[in-house]
């Protein structure tokens, strides 16, 4: 089970971008970016495998958020722009390791994002 330390979270205005990063203690099969909103459940935002490089979205953030991955440095990033009021939230780094028939998760602390004006 890796260990994950995130950041790049912060107030931003509507419109404006934001980046965060994901910094993992050793190799991952696939990381994720979550996000929990006030009142809300946990949501994935946005996924990427580090095997194959693919990635998927969720609906709502198409278009605006792109996630990206350097394997030498076992980091996911993930781009943020034309934030909206309703991206607030507190964004989790998820990640998965070990081998395909015995995967470990592991979950990141947390950083907040702050849309507003």
């Amino acid at each position: 089970q890796v260990q994950l330390v995130e950041s790049g979270g912060g107030l931003v205005q509507p419109g404006g971008s934001l980046r965060l990063s994901c910094a993992a203690s050793g190799f991952t099969l696939a990381m994720s970016w979550y996000r929990q909103g006030p009142g809300k459940e946990r949501e994935l935002v946005a996924g990427i495998s580090s095997i194959s490089g693919s990635t998927n979205y969720a609906d709502s953030v198409k278009g605006r958020f792109t996630i990206s991955r350097d394997n030498v440095k076992n980091t996911v990033y993930l781009q943020m722009n034309s934030l909206k009021p309703e991206d607030t939230a507190v964004y989790y780094c998820n990640a998965r390791s070990g081998t395909p028939s015995n995967v470990k998760i592991s979950w990141g602390q947390g950083t907040q994002v702050t849309v507003s004006s």
